[in-house]
């Protein structure tokens, strides 16, 4: 049985894996699942924010020598993947103009070519799937509106959430405009919204079901790990 590593973006990404995923995964097959932010974990008072791919490549090369029975994946969000420079991610400035899902499919096609090339022509690239969340992980949270202001304790909100989730075919099409993204539609109703604390309430409420059931490309990753312990 495969162990299961993701490498993720910040402490709520962390926790959704330990509290909601590891333990579905754990009944799939896998002999462990753990997650890791991804970075320098001396500095993880600061969780959060994204890493420069270089620096996450990384990390992820380090583990899959370290522990070649180990499958890895990533838990990132494409809205704020740098584009450009030193601290780029591989396709995030070529996915540009492409729809939801085709953005986070291009980036991780590239990820995952990029990773190959580092590890050699004797990898197995089965050993390494990256996810990357459409738009944001915050988009996850207008999957059930209801759920979701029970979990921060702001049942008024619901018709405010509901109203956002109405303007689109999944809760993974909400826009990552800098403007408009997820996580800024729920700061402009939720003053002081804390991601670590309130995501993992709001999602520990919804439930890992629903998520699938509403949004397609986290469906879709879910059924590529499934089937690397059929």
């Amino acid at each position: 049985m495969a162990r299961l590593l993701v490498h993720v973006e910040g402490q709520t990404e962390e926790d959704f894996v330990n509290f909601v995923l590891r333990d579905y995964l754990l009944h799939c097959g896998y002999q462990s699942v753990s997650a890791r932010i991804i970075g320098n974990a001396r500095l993880r008072r600061r969780r959060g924010g994204i890493r420069p791919w270089l620096m996450v490549r990384k990390d992820i090369v380090n583990h899959l020598h370290e522990d070649p029975g180990c499958v890895a994946t990533t838990m990132v969000d494409f809205y704020g993947l740098p584009q450009h420079g030193d601290r780029a991610w591989p396709g995030r400035a070529a996915a540009v103009g492409a729809s939801g899902h085709q953005k986070a499919s291009v980036v991780e096609e590239a990820l995952r070519d990029d990773l190959a090339h580092e590890m050699g022509t004797d990898f197995d690239i089965t050993r390494f799937l990256p996810f990357v969340v459409v738009h944001e992980f915050e988009g996850l949270l207008f999957i059930d509106c209801a759920a979701f202001a029970r979990g921060i304790c702001r049942p008024d909100l619901e018709p405010s959430f509901s109203q956002i989730r109405e303007g689109f075919a999944t809760p993974e099409d909400i826009d990552d405009s800098p403007v408009t993204a997820p996580s800024k539609r729920v700061e402009e109703l939720v003053p002081g919204y804390e991601k670590p604390l309130f995501g993992a309430l709001a999602i520990l409420e919804i439930g890992l079901d629903p998520i699938r059931a509403e949004c397609p490309h986290f469906d879709d990753w879910l059924h590529q790990l499934e089937s690397l312990v059929a």
